[in-house]
């Protein structure tokens, strides 16, 4: 038998500051991978100029990492 690795699921709004990387944009929040069931509609959020996001629903802060 073999073992099915799955990757953890991040929980919506469980942290008030994350890091992202060129790699997860288009940055949305909730983001990819994040329990949706118990967040907010999905926003499309523009990171690219500033480097920094922040979410109208929840408050979360968004910063880009090169």
């Amino acid at each position: 038998m073999s073992e099915t690795q799955s990757t953890p699921e991040i929980l919506a709004n469980a942290e008030n500051q994350y890091e992202v990387t060129r790699a997860d944009l288009p940055l949305n929040c909730p983001m990819d991978g994040m329990s949706k069931w118990n967040s907010h509609p999905k926003v499309y959020l523009a990171i690219e100029e500033t480097g920094k996001a922040k979410c109208p629903y929840c408050g979360a802060d968004y910063i880009l990492k090169d």
